[in-house]
């Protein structure tokens, strides 16, 4: 087991640029990477981007791997039916998970325990081992039902964490909101960066 390994599901929610620039910053300081893309995630990253990204796991790993310079080895995409992957198991679990963007759908799967397919199971995996999960809903407004299942997830220590950037840095670009989501996302992984000003905290001139 390594428990240096970071698991990133990216699901069809609007915002795959949030799923895209957390991998970028997972891989620039050589963190071991488990990658999920879920169908619809695809869709939505055929919609809101100019990639061309493959649809199998192969093919994708490459694509990302050559991207973003990634070391041999170091970033694996697996597919939805790919139940023999470490992450399927307790044995093999990830010391973290983030799902991001997570569709309400998803969030839902995951809050039942369903696991219909490898990501639900290995958020459900990361759940009993009571390793770190964090959801990233993009969503809104909140129905009574997805409010409920964020409780029922939050009470078994599940992060959720909305895509809802701060003002207080004065971003000057959409890139800038981005990077506040994912900062926030990687101080809750323990991955040091410098992607925005921390609050109270003066930067340097």
């Amino acid at each position: 087991m390594n428990q240096e390994t970071i698991t990133l599901a990216m699901t069809g929610a609007s915002g795959a640029v949030y799923g895209l620039r957390l991998l970028e910053c997972l891989v620039k300081p050589d963190q071991h990477v488990n990658l999920l893309v879920s169908s619809p995630a695809q869709i939505v990253l055929a919609m809101e981007t100019d990639l061309k990204i493959p649809g199998a796991a192969k093919e994708m790993q490459k694509f990302f791997e050559e991207r973003y310079s990634a070391r041999p080895g170091q970033l694996q995409v697996f597919g939805k039916e790919q139940w023999t992957a470490p992450i399927a198991s307790g044995s093999g679990v990830s010391r973290a998970m983030v799902v991001c963007p997570c569709t309400s759908g998803t969030l839902a799967a995951i809050a039942c325990g369903s696991s219909d397919n490898l990501l639900e199971r290995a958020a459900d995996v990361v759940i009993k081992e009571q390793r770190k999960l964090v959801l990233v809903p993009r969503e809104m407004p909140f129905s009574a039902i997805h409010l409920e299942h964020m409780l029922k997830l939050s009470r078994l220590g599940v992060v959720i964490m909305p895509a809802s950037p701060g003002f207080y840095h004065h971003p000057a670009s959409i890139d800038d909101l981005v990077d506040f989501v994912v900062a926030r996302i990687l101080d809750h992984l323990q991955i040091a960066h410098d992607l925005v000003p921390r609050w109270g905290i003066p930067t340097e001139d």
